[in-house]
């Protein structure tokens, strides 16, 4: 075992923030986005799991996120890349500089313990480096593993630049959204941990300025922007390297342990897979280009969870947490007892320098239940009586649970949603305020199939938001249509009636528009009055 203690948490004083400063100011969209990174590595990785060190798919092959693998890992289980991907966040999530010796050695102290603990899949090179890491003694934990990385690197010069720290280098973009100089410094120097050659770091400077640009615009440009980031008579190097990436398919990249070909492999499945066009009646939805791309890249075959756990990290920022599939992220869970609200959590943490909203989230175990959410209320869904409609208020209950499965379509803390049961629970990212949505139609689709699905297991389905008036019937006649084909119109004036006629969904009309369009029909919002607030109401609304 290590000479090393665990790592303290939290690290307090690491970081550059007093308690007092300002978090990042992102708003919903680019936290949305920043919320991904970690969400999507960790379903890259999941996906690729069950396909490691098997050559490549065709195209009509569809990867299933189904567990199993060479290490027998469980659905939606990630590996090695997600778990010291967590080691790293858990100390960014503090806001620390992770430029600085205390953060670095948190985080070797955290890559020790989670090797202490005897993890199935760990890369050849990550082993060798922590082994003898393990066994040294009289130096601080990150002086020591950067001294045994750099004699690894030494020792062999041809097989020392592996995959190993590109693959969990997104969190690091996230902890310098303000600063890209000092986001390169923090890759080189969190890369140079275990994989000290320079093609490792490099490739940590491009994927980290991807990852920041995507979060900060919603664009890929920012692999490419990197470039100037790096010293200059490496950037034609890497440029040379980007175009073979994109003039190729992610299986022309077999050597995907070597770092330039797991980048390559990643860029090329994002960058040569399609971006579907919005077409919400015929199902189809930009958003899905990062389902598609990650699919592609564990065609690659090799190293599939790797390579798509970095894919995964870009496609996450630019698409945002809400573009992973809820299927998805019902099952990602791993080391050590992370689920996907927890991957969420570091992130979110991270690109806000650690600091929690006024509301507690992410980090509170449960978020306040606001006046605005009104008094706890039940009404069953007009064509669905084991459906049933309430809000905030209403997951207080104390006693036995009354169903087998909560959606929430609000945010609602870390907590089980009914403390004294355990139930399953569907967790959509859905903002009560037009313009703040990333993928509107995609999300209230998925939400209902989400619902449907349930309903299909025989579970009695709770549906609910904070005052469960806006976006709960928005979901609710989506699924009518969905499931009984129910014209919206029909479905939206039935589930207002079983509202007794007290909602606030005609306050959005982006989202009312929505239930139309996801049917294919034109929005007839005029049939729908708009219900006013009180300034005091006003006030008190909390997302």
């Amino acid at each position: 075992m290590s000479s090393y203690p665990a790592s303290p948490l939290p690290y307090a004083g690491f970081g550059p923030w007093s308690a007092e400063s300002d978090p990042a100011r992102l708003d919903e969209k680019a936290t949305d986005r920043a919320a991904g990174v970690l969400l999507g590595a960790g379903a890259g990785d999941a996906l690729g799991v069950p396909y490691e060190f098997r050559p490549s798919m065709n195209d009509d092959r569809f990867p299933e996120m189904k567990g199993g693998g060479p290490f027998n890992f469980a659905p939606g289980e990630y590996s090695d890349d997600t778990q010291m991907h967590v080691c790293i966040a858990e100390v960014a999530a503090t806001g620390a500089d992770l430029r600085t010796p205390e953060a670095l050695d948190a985080i070797a102290m955290n890559f020790l313990r989670w090797y202490g603990s005897g993890p199935a899949d760990v890369g050849n090179q990550t082993r060798s480096v922590l082994g003898t890491t393990m066994r040294a003694k009289g130096t601080s934990p990150s002086e020591a593993m950067l001294a045994v990385s750099r004699r690894h690197a030494a020792a062999h010069p041809k097989s020392s630049a592996g995959n190993g720290s590109l693959m969990r280098t997104g969190i690091v973009a996230l902890a310098y959204l303000d600063d890209a100089t000092a986001m390169a410094e923090a890759a080189r120097l969190v890369s140079e941990l275990t994989h000290a050659d320079p093609d490792c770091a490099e490739a940590c400077i491009l994927w980290c300025s991807g990852i920041r640009t995507a979060v900060l615009t919603g664009t890929f440009e920012g692999v490419r922007e990197g470039l100037d980031l790096l010293p200059e008579e490496r950037r034609a190097v890497w440029a040379a390297r980007l175009d073979t990436a994109e003039a190729h398919p992610p299986r022309h990249f077999r050597r995907n342990g070597w770092v330039v070909e797991a980048l390559q492999a990643a860029w090329s499945a994002i960058t040569r897979t399609p971006v579907p066009k919005d077409l919400p009646e015929q199902g189809s939805f930009a958003a899905q280009h990062l389902q598609l791309a990650l699919e592609a890249a564990v065609r690659a075959g090799n190293d599939t969870d790797t390579v798509a756990a970095i894919a995964g990290s870009l496609l996450g920022a630019r698409w945002g947490s809400s573009a992973v599939p809820l299927a998805w992220q019902n099952k990602v869970h791993g080391w050590p007892t992370n689920s996907s609200t927890d991957l969420i959590r570091l992130a979110v943490l991270t690109a806000r320098t650690g600091q929690d909203d006024r509301d507690g989230w992410p980090s509170a175990p449960r978020v306040t239940t606001p006046v605005s959410s009104g008094k706890a209320f039940t009404v069953r869904h007009p064509h669905d009586p084991d459906l049933i409609l309430g809000n905030l208020a209403l997951t207080e209950h104390p006693g036995p649970a009354p169903v087998d499965a909560v959606v929430s379509l609000c945010r609602v803390g870390s907590d089980p949603i009914l403390t004294t049961t355990d139930v399953q629970h569907v967790r959509v990212w859905l903002v009560d305020k037009s313009g703040t949505n990333s993928h509107l139609h995609f999300t209230l689709d998925q939400a209902a199939r989400e619902v449907l699905r349930l309903r299909q297991e025989g579970k009695r389905v709770l549906l609910h938001c904070v005052a469960g008036r806006s976006r709960t019937p928005a979901v609710a006649a989506v699924y009518s249509h969905l499931v009984y084909g129910v014209a919206p119109l029909d479905a939206l004036r039935e589930v207002n009636h079983a509202l007794s006629g007290y909602w606030t969904l005609p306050n959005h009309p982006e989202m009312l528009d929505a239930v139309f369009e996801l049917a294919g029909e034109e929005s007839q919002r005029d049939a729908f009055s708009v219900r006013r607030r009180s300034r005091w109401r006003k006030l008190i609304h909390r997302r």
